[in-house]
């Protein structure tokens, strides 16, 4: 069995992918944009505290006669008063004079590792920052300087430490946020893109509509005003549709004509086998029936192919399988002939007369096979039915479709014979009186319709004969 062709992809579903995926994708980039350049101003502006905590401290400290460092430190920060903080300031007397140092309360007993002056060297304000941690574990951020406070050329050093943790603790913060907004406002841009999107698609689904109505017969041509961008579109198409149409009725009419004026020179050949010998005339005779019946069915194909798509062409189901069944029933009186029918039998979107030479034929055929039984159901199909040529698959009609099924008691037939006997002129047993037509012009006249023909194993025993027919539309 073959594949089934791979379903095509819906443009809006592709559309709304692809602006998914950019928006998602500009939506992180952004996110990581914004976010750093976040932590990096929130660096800097730790940087910057230090450093103005680090001049106040210089500006707070003096060094006394005896070398001592004297003053007191009053940053404005109750964390340098918080133990263990992180936060800390520190001065130290380092050259040409006694050790001294002054500390904050909340350095306590920590400890903050120096960074020798080759991993973080002095900028040109000579002073310098680096990342250290106290004996606690903490991280902090040293800014660090040195200063000469007395006469006698005596150095200090002054450090100040920020904790770490509390920058951190900030850009965690606001990156929460940072995403929840971004969440936010990329569903809703997601909402408003499909939105957008599938407003733009709406005039493609009207003409789907509008062909799906020049199919049907409802109309002929694309109708309605299209935005510019689509408007060349439906010109193009509303073109291809009158030529196409030209080309059929012209080519319909060729064919009609041709059969038609070929009718009287057959009915004189028929009528001029009279005059001649036997022989002679049954050849002549059988090859004019012939070509009188190749006609007759071409001129029933330019009429029905003029006739399937109007709306107005509708034939009474009931009527006509009730006339048939009792015709047959006179014809075969010694048969049964069953028919079931739903409570609402929809009417045919068919000729009637085509109707009749359907349901005839497989009438006809049924009784010929059966032994004394034959069954008539009707059922009603919502579903698409698939309809094929010559064994390709032409396509799937999705509209309701009535099923009639005719059943017989007889001997059947094999399941590999069933696609053999819908081909033109196949006789399988040649012990039956018929030309061997029946079921292909069933075939052919159904398929005329877009409907079709299926023959399988019957559950009375002999053959099931179901065609599938369009059902007019209200």
């Amino acid at each position: 069995m073959a594949d089934k062709p791979a379903q095509p992809r819906s443009l809006a579903a592709r559309v709304l992918t692809v602006a998914t995926l950019w928006a998602v994708i500009a939506l992180f980039v952004t996110g990581v944009l914004i976010l750093t350049s976040y932590r990096n101003s929130a660096e800097r502006g730790f940087r910057d505290l230090l450093r103005a905590q680090l001049y106040n401290a210089i500006n707070s400290v003096s060094l006394g006669n005896n070398g001592r460092l004297l003053g007191t430190l009053q940053l404005g920060d109750l964390r340098f008063s918080q133990p263990d903080s992180g936060w800390y300031w520190i001065v130290d007397v380092v050259d040409n004079g006694p050790p001294d140092r002054i500390e904050s309360v909340s350095l306590g007993n920590q400890k903050v590792a120096i960074t020798d002056t080759q991993t973080a060297p002095f900028n040109e304000l000579y002073e310098r920052f680096y990342a250290s941690t106290d004996t606690g574990g903490r991280n902090v951020l040293v800014a660090e300087t040195e200063v000469v406070l007395g006469d006698n050329g005596e150095v200090a050093r002054f450090r100040v430490t920020g904790n770490q943790a509390d920058v951190d603790a900030d850009v965690w913060v606001f990156s929460r946020q940072l995403i929840l907004f971004l969440t936010v406002f990329g569903l809703g841009s997601l909402v408003v893109n499909a939105l957008a999107i599938l407003l733009g698609l709406r005039p493609l689904d009207r003409i789907r509509r509008s062909l799906e109505e020049i199919r049907t017969g409802k109309t002929e041509s694309l109708e309605g005003r299209f935005p510019r961008e689509i408007a060349p579109l439906t010109t193009e198409v509303n073109a291809l549709i009158d030529n196409n149409r030209r080309v059929v009725e012209r080519a319909r009419m060729q064919v009609g004509n041709l059969a038609h004026s070929l009718k009287t020179p057959i009915a004189v050949l028929l009528n001029e086998t009279r005059s001649m010998a036997p022989e002679q005339a049954q050849l002549v005779n059988e090859q004019a029936m012939a070509m009188q019946n190749q006609v007759q069915h071409y001129l029933d194909r330019a009429r029905i192919a003029a006739q399937k798509n109007s709306v107005l062409v509708r034939t009474d189901t009931k009527m006509v399988l009730q006339r048939l069944v009792r015709v047959m029933e006179r014809l075969n009186p010694d048969m049964a002939f069953e028919l079931e029918l739903p409570p609402d039998v929809p009417e045919l979107a068919m000729e009637q007369h085509d109707v009749e030479e359907i349901l005839g034929n497989m009438l006809e055929n049924a009784s010929k096979w059966t032994t004394d039984r034959v069954a008539i159901r009707v059922q009603i199909k919502a579903a698409s039915v698939q309809r094929s040529r010559a064994g390709a698959t032409d396509g799937a009609d999705s509209k309701p479709f009535v099923a009639i099924l005719v059943e017989d008691n007889g001997p059947g037939m094999p399941d590999d014979q069933l696609e053999e006997a819908l081909k033109r002129g196949r006789r399988l047993d040649e012990s039956k009186p018929g030309t061997g037509l029946g079921l292909s012009i069933i075939k052919e006249i159904t398929e005329e319709y877009h409907g079709s023909v299926e023959l399988k194993r019957s559950s009375l025993g002999g053959l099931c004969a179901i065609v599938n027919l369009p059902v007019a539309v209200r």
